[in-house]
């Protein structure tokens, strides 16, 4: 069977959609990306080498005639959370122009299985993608390592951890979440990809080893009891990493950590040398 060849990106943003792109342009992979008419993205030099089409979102007829006309075979969405719940729209484009297989936006904490917010939305957005016939692929890679100043305060001065901080959680780079990500849609044959979930991890560590890389440059680091006005995303996610379930290793159905699972399908990029929290912080 022949490997894919052309590819849309949806939600092709900075963070992590842009980069798909980059790196699938870089592998000489035929890619369109879709954004909104008022997107800033459309100028962004992630993009250069890729076909860019503007699309209404909520028109499937419009974005299914973007995908016939540029023969995609693979549809990739890096929406952010906010539009996770508008997907359907992509997934009925998709079964009508024939795309063969659907990359949702994961990318982040493993939620099969999970019975909480964005997990319920993503998990649901897989059975319905399931229901149409689309195959799909998963990848899970815990935290970008860019995020963790953010998450932990450091933007405003401090190096912030919630509860005791030595669980460990798995944290990956964005440059090489989408580089894996181009790795195996453009070398691994379909049959390995469909209905397919891979466990990444760029690093294993913890938020104390993270918090005494910090200390080594002058940032005070702080235990609290509670984080800041303003942190409520980062209380949620703190807190279930002080739960262990910051691993990309997290069996949501057994509720418990396989740390081994964490780093399963980093062999499906042999040779890659993984980026390091202390590398990409420049700590």
């Amino acid at each position: 069977m022949s490997l894919y060849t052309s590819f849309a990106v949806v939600g092709a943003g900075p963070t992590i959609g842009g980069r798909i792109v980059k790196a699938l342009v870089e592998r000489g992979a035929s890619v369109v990306a879709l954004v909104r008419p008022s997107s800033t993205s459309i100028s962004s030099p992630l993009l250069e080498g890729a076909k860019v089409a503007t699309a209404d979102y909520t028109d499937v007829k419009s974005v299914a005639s973007i995908l016939r006309e540029h023969k995609v075979e693979v549809m990739i969405s890096a929406v952010a959370y906010g539009a996770l719940s508008s997907q359907s729209t992509f997934a009925d484009a998709a079964k009508e122009a024939g795309v063969k297989l659907f990359v949702p936006p994961e990318f982040g904490l493993p939620t099969e299985g999970g019975k909480g917010g964005h997990m319920v939305i993503k998990s649901q957005f897989a059975d319905y993608l399931k229901s149409l016939g689309i195959p799909s692929l998963r990848i899970y890679n815990g935290m970008f390592i860019e995020f963790i100043p953010q998450f932990t305060g450091v933007d405003i001065g401090k190096f912030l951890v919630l509860g005791k901080g030595d669980a460990s959680f798995s944290t990956t780079a964005l440059d090489d979440v989408a580089g894996f990500t181009a790795h195996i849609l453009t070398s691994l044959p379909p049959i390995k990809l469909h209905d397919a979930t891979f466990r990444i991890e760029g690093e294993r560590t913890s938020f104390n080893k993270v918090g005494a890389l910090y200390a080594s440059k002058n940032i005070v680091v702080e235990h609290v009891t509670s984080l800041p006005e303003g942190f409520a995303k980062s209380t949620l996610l703190q807190g279930l990493f002080e739960q262990g379930r910051g691993s990309s290793g997290w069996d949501n159905y057994a509720d418990k950590d396989v740390p081994e699972n964490a780093c399963s399908g980093n062999a499906a990029w042999a040779g890659h040398q993984w980026k390091s929290v202390k590398e990409v912080l420049e700590l």
